[in-house]
C-alpha cells in the first residue's frame, strides 16, 4: 500500500459506467478456504458493514480474524495513525473519484508495505478502477454487492490461484445411533469410486467403534489415530502411508476401534487431516459418528455437504430438525443437508411416512432405503459393499443415485408433501 500515488485530475471526459472490474459472478461452492489473515473493514453504511460482517461468518472465512467499524477512510486514517495495519483493509467510500484517491493517498503514509487494500465504492467509472490497481490497491468493486462478492474478493487475493482445487468432503451422520449413516457412508463412497474415474478418500472419525475397517474387510496397522495425534507430520507423503486400499479408485482412512484410550479431542482436531486429504483426493467420505461436541459441530461447519441419515419414528425426526435448526445458524450461506431416510417398513413397527417425515423440516429426502436385514447383513457379515454383494438389487441403484446426486451428476425431483402439522408440536410437548 505505501507504493499508492495518483494522478488526481479527472479526464475532461469521465467514462461511462460500462465494464468495470471483471465479472463478479462468484459461486460461493468454487471458493477455496482463506488462510489466517487478519481483516479490518471501516464501512460508511449499515449495510455493507452488516454484509462484511455475515461473510466474516462465512466457514470459508472461518480462519480469519475479521473487526468491522463504521466511519469510512476517515475512521481508517484515525485507526491506522497509532496501529498498526493487518493483512487486509476494506475500506467503502461514497466519495467521488478525486476526493476517494486523495483519501487514498493519505492513508498510504500509515499502511504497512504489505496490506493489501480493497475499496468498495459507489462510482462505476473505469478511469478510477485503472488508477486504483495501478497505484497499489487490490480490488476495487462497486456497491451493492453480495456476500460471494466479499468472500471472493478476499480469496482472489489470498488463496493461490494456482493450487489444484480442493476436492470436495461429504459428511454423513445419523440422526441416532444405529440408523444406518455409517454403513451408508461406506457404500455411497464405494458407489462413487466404481461409478466415476476420480480417487474417493472413505475416512471413519468415529475412532472407538468405527466400522469401516470391518465393511471393507481391511485390517490396517495405521490409520486416523496416527493422523490426528501427530498432526506435525501430517502431509501427503505421511497420509498416503496411512490409506489402506479397498478398491481401485478407493482409499480408507480407518479408525483403531478400540478402547485402550479416551479420544477427547480439540474443536479444530481433524482439519489439517480433511484439508490434506482434500488436496490428494476430489472425493472425500467423513463417516461422522453419533455425537454432538465441538469436533463434531465444527467437522459438520466445514463440510461441503452434510448428509443426515434418519430412521422414519418420531425421536428421529426430533433429532433431524434440530440438526437442521442448527447447522442452518453454523451454516447460513450453504444449502440445507441432505436426507436420507432409511430402514422403511420395519415388519409390525408404527412408522411416520417418508411424506409425513419430510413435510415439518421442509427437506424432501434424496432417497428412502427399504428394511432390507438379509442384504445389508449378508454384505456386513463377508465384508462386501452391497453392490458387490448384488449389482442389481434395488438398494444398490439407490446407493448409486445418492452417489450421483451428491456430485452433481443427476437431481432429485420435489415430492408433494401433505400436511402435518402436529408432529413437531407433539415432540415439544413430549419434550
Amino acid at each position: 500500500m505505501s507504493n499508492l500515488a495518483y494522478d488526481t485530475e479527472l479526464p475532461e471526459h469521465e467514462m461511462p459506467a460500462q465494464e468495470m472490474a471483471p465479472a463478479r459472478d462468484v459461486e460461493l461452492n468454487d471458493i477455496r478456504p482463506i488462510p489466517r489473515i487478519s481483516i479490518q473493514a471501516f464501512c460508511e453504511t449499515e449495510a455493507v458493514a452488516k454484509l462484511i460482517e455475515r461473510a466474516g461468518g462465512d466457514r470459508r472465512m472461518a480462519k480469519t480474524h475479521l473487526k468491522v467499524q463504521l466511519g469510512g477512510i476517515e475512521a481508517a486514517l484515525d485507526y491506522y495513525g497509532q496501529a498498526p495495519t493487518p493483512n487486509l483493509i476494506v475500506l467503502e467510500s461514497r466519495a467521488e473519484p478525486k476526493r476517494l484517491l486523495d483519501a487514498l493517498d493519505r492513508l498510504a503514509n500509515v499502511c504497512d508495505p504489505s496490506t493489501k487494500v480493497v475499496v468498495i465504492g459507489h462510482y462505476n467509472d473505469v478511469w478510477l478502477y485503472r488508477e486504483l490497481v495501478k497505484s497499489g490497491v487490490s480490488e476495487y468493486v462497486v456497491a451493492p454487492v453480495s456476500l460471494a462478492d466479499v468472500v471472493g474478493t478476499v480469496a482472489q487475493i489470498f488463496v493461490d490461484p494456482g493450487a489444484e482445487p480442493l476436492g470436495r468432503s461429504f459428511a454423513f451422520i445419523g440422526a441416532k445411533g444405529g440408523v444406518g449413516s455409517s454403513t451408508l457412508a461406506h457404500n455411497v463412497a464405494w458407489a462413487m469410486s466404481c461409478a466415476f474415474e476420480s480417487e474417493v478418500v472413505m475416512a471413519d472419525l468415529d475412532l472407538p467403534f468405527g466400522t469401516a475397517n470391518i465393511n471393507f474387510d481391511q485390517d490396517p496397522a495405521q490409520g486416523i489415530a496416527e493422523a490426528v495425534y501427530s498432526p506435525e507430520r501430517l502431509d501427503e507423503v505421511y497420509l498416503d502411508r496411512l490409506l489402506a486400499q479397498c478398491a481401485e479408485r478407493l482409499s480408507l482412512l480407518a479408525a483403531p476401534s478400540t478402547l485402550e484410550r479416551t479420544y477427547d479431542f480439540d474443536a479444530d482436531a481433524f482439519g489439517q487431516i480433511i484439508e490434506t486429504v482434500q488436496r490428494t483426493a476430489p472425493l472425500l467420505v467423513l463417516d461422522i459418528p453419533h455425537l454432538w461436541n465441538g469436533w463434531t459441530r465444527s467437522t459438520l461447519t466445514q463440510a461441503d455437504e452434510i448428509i443426515i441419515t434418519a430412521t422414519p419414528e418420531l425421536a428421529n425426526l426430533r433429532n433431524t430438525k434440530n440438526l437442521l435448526d442448527t447447522l442452518a445458524k453454523l451454516r447460513p450461506n450453504d444449502a440445507a443437508p441432505r436426507l436420507v431416510i432409511n430402514q422403511a417398513g420395519v415388519p409390525k413397527r408404527p412408522e411416520i411416512s417418508p411424506e409425513e417425515f419430510a413435510e415439518p423440516l421442509g427437506l424432501d429426502p434424496i432417497a428412502v432405503i427399504p428394511f432390507e436385514p438379509q442384504l445389508f447383513g449378508n454384505a456386513s457379515n463377508n465384508g462386501r459393499m452391497l453392490g458387490e454383494m448384488d449389482a442389481q438389487h434395488a438398494i444398490t441403484r439407490t446407493v448409486s443415485d445418492i452417489a450421483h446426486i451428491l456430485t452433481g451428476r443427476s437431481e432429485i425431483k420435489p415430492k408433494a408433501k401433505p400436511g402435518l402439522a402436529g408432529l413437531l408440536g407433539k415432540l415439544q410437548r413430549k419434550g
